[in-house]
């Protein structure tokens, strides 16, 4: 029998190989971003972690495709070919596929990845987030969800969801199934024991019905 921790039973490790990293393609107006960034690619890489990624080489999404790849890790990118020219300066790393539109480029970085991390990012990158949360609730995925809160960017977005909450919108427990640290090592550590929520329903693909 395995010890107990904490008077809990020890919790069992997610099988995670590739992390879907959701991030801007600016790098923001801290030297925070960019470092911790840097500092979550290179434990990525420690702990094996590949990276699934929108595919630009500039902002946070340089950072970290570069980080992981210089670490020897690997990259693969995901870009529509609308913003090809816009999100990618020189060359790129490891793989990179160019999707039709925005829903293709998401759908496979959602089925291409073990788990999701949002770095600091803007309406994109928010986007992307409360997809994946709103996944979960509809037992879509039940990958671990989280959250870099590099310079406290995404303190006042968190106050807001436990707003939902409060006001009825939104269950707690969904929330609370958000993984949130602004250290990468912790985040890392959280995300490979979290358990998911159950889903509101259980989601029934068009093959089975």
């Amino acid at each position: 029998m395995e010890p107990l921790i904490d008077g809990e039973m020890a919790k069992s490790k997610n099988i995670i190989k590739n992390i879907c990293v959701f991030c801007g393609s600016r790098s923001g107006n801290s030297e925070n971003f960019k470092l911790k960034t840097e500092q979550l690619s290179k434990e990525m890489t420690k702990r094996g972690y590949g990276l699934v990624y929108g595919g630009g080489n500039v902002g946070l999404m340089g950072s970290i495709s570069h980080g992981v790849a210089d670490n020897g890790g690997n990259v693969r990118g995901i870009i529509p070919a609308s913003l090809s020219q816009k999100e990618i300066s020189g060359t790129t790393v490891g793989h990179l596929e160019v999707t039709s539109d925005m829903h293709s480029r998401k759908k496979i970085m959602y089925e291409g990845s073990d788990a999701i991390i949002a770095l600091p990012g803007g309406l994109g990158t928010f986007d992307e987030l409360f997809e994946s949360l709103t996944w979960i609730q509809l037992g879509i995925h039940s990958k671990p969800v989280g959250i870099l809160n590099i310079d406290g960017y995404y303190t006042h977005l968190i106050e807001f969801l436990k707003h939902c909450a409060q006001s009825g919108f939104v269950d707690q427990h969904f929330i609370d199934a958000i993984v949130i640290s602004d250290d990468p090592v912790s985040l890392l550590d959280q995300m490979e024991t979290k358990t998911p929520p159950q889903p509101f329903i259980k989601w029934v693909k068009p093959e089975q019905l």
